[in-house]
């Protein structure tokens, strides 16, 4: 299983990027995903999960209403939308692959992307 996040770079404060994870090796809409980042000097933390059928969506609170997490199983990749963004959306982003039925635990996630930065500058 293998999957290659891209979509990252650099914007301003209230601007807008959308990330792309591209998943092989797999059956990729048998599995939830979810995003992850980590900024400089912190622990990695969610930031979003969908389920296999996009019916279940979650968000951490910090990007509730400013993110969008979605799916095309036909293509085997996950999106993630990000609009509004500011400094404190710097990180590098991870896509992941759950091994449940998807969480805001990493844990809970066996697969993992190899990031892509996001910088947003005020």
């Amino acid at each position: 299983v293998q999957l290659q996040a891209c979509g990252g770079g650099s914007v301003q404060a209230g601007g807008s990027l959308r990330l792309s994870c591209a998943f092989s090796g797999g059956a990729f809409s048998s599995y939830a995903l979810g995003w992850f980042r980590q900024a400089p000097g912190k622990k990695r933390e969610f930031v979003a999960t969908i389920s296999w059928s996009g019916g279940r969506i979650y968000y951490a609170d910090s990007v509730k209403g400013r993110f969008t997490i979605s799916r095309d199983n036909a293509k085997n990749t996950v999106f993630l939308q990000m609009n509004s963004l500011q400094p404190e959306d710097t990180a590098v982003y991870y896509c992941a692959r759950s091994a449940g039925w998807g969480s805001a635990k990493s844990s809970d996630y066996d697969y993992w992307g190899q990031g892509t930065l996001v910088t947003v500058s005020s």
